[in-house]
């Protein structure tokens, strides 16, 4: 059975869900649709990246990825299609490709937008199901439409880094309101060189290990680890740690292009910086 994938920043408080599932069970009969997420935060790149590395990681080669994320960046006349670890990724061509590819995808390619097609997010839906039956029925990626050699790029967020330290980002925050920073363990580990170390974050806050659990700390109490995506996390065990720690995640007016440095405009309540001693 094909699987078809759908993340979107639409949320759930409308319709619009439930009726692209209903669409694509017509366009696409057969076909398992699997729900990633739809409450990305409205077009934060980062937060999406991070969501769908996080996911596609683990589904099988072959699978069709339709992130509808941040689809009227601008208005285009066409929409991308990238085959990437042998998956299929279709979404607007507004540099997340590039994000989640952590760099140019082996393949990408131009789906034009006809003149006579709706540039909503139902035709936009519609193109991509076009692209997914005309795979499924055996042709190769490069007849659907022109090779992509121009598109948008956007580098991830990375964090900073010195001698003795390095600065994260937050990028995500949970259902838990636990909170995810852009420093993954091996670049932690890298920068650490078995080093002691201090996590700081707002309000003078402090943690100098890492746990495995949430329940390596008594209830109410915080802790720092790195979670199943490999990520570090901030969190406080059956408790918020964004709200208590007034701690906010990254804005879209702070994700700057390829030929900027990306870390303008940062406010100190975003950043988690990790001191090795």
């Amino acid at each position: 059975m094909s699987i078809i994938t759908l993340t979107s920043d639409i949320g759930l408080q409308d319709y619009l869900v439930g009726a692209m599932k209903g669409q694509l069970s017509q366009d696409c009969p057969g076909a398992q649709l699997v729900d990633v997420t739809h409450q990305i935060s409205p077009f934060n790149l980062p937060q999406a990246t991070y969501i769908c590395k996080g996911a596609f990681a683990h589904f099988a080669a072959g699978t069709f990825h339709m992130v509808l994320i941040n689809l009227f960046d601008r208005k285009a006349d066409h929409v991308l299609l990238a085959q990437h670890n042998g998956q299929y990724i279709a979404c607007a061509d507004n540099g997340l490709i590039t994000m989640i590819a952590e760099g140019l995808p082996g393949v990408v390619v131009k789906l034009p937008l006809g003149k006579d097609q709706a540039k909503d997010t139902f035709g936009i839906l519609r193109r991509f199901a076009q692209a997914f039956n005309d795979l499924k029925s055996g042709k190769k990626l490069a007849d659907l439409g022109e090779q992509a050699n121009e598109y948008v790029i956007k580098n991830n967020l990375q964090p900073m880094t010195g001698q003795d330290y390095i600065d994260g980002q937050i990028i995500h925050i949970d259902n838990f309101e636990n909170v995810v920073v852009n420093i993954t363990r091996k670049q932690f580990e890298e920068q650490r060189q078995n080093r002691k170390f201090s996590i700081f974050f707002r309000r003078d806050e402090v943690i100098s290990s890492l746990s495995e659990t949430y329940s390596d700390v008594p209830e109410g109490h915080k802790l720092a680890m790195f979670n199943a995506a490999g990520y570090l996390e901030i969190a406080i065990n059956k408790g918020n740690a964004a709200g208590l720690f007034g701690l906010q995640g990254f804005r879209r007016d702070q994700l700057t292009s390829q030929q900027n440095t990306g870390y303008q405009k940062l406010s100190f309540y975003q950043t988690v910086r990790v001191i090795f001693n």
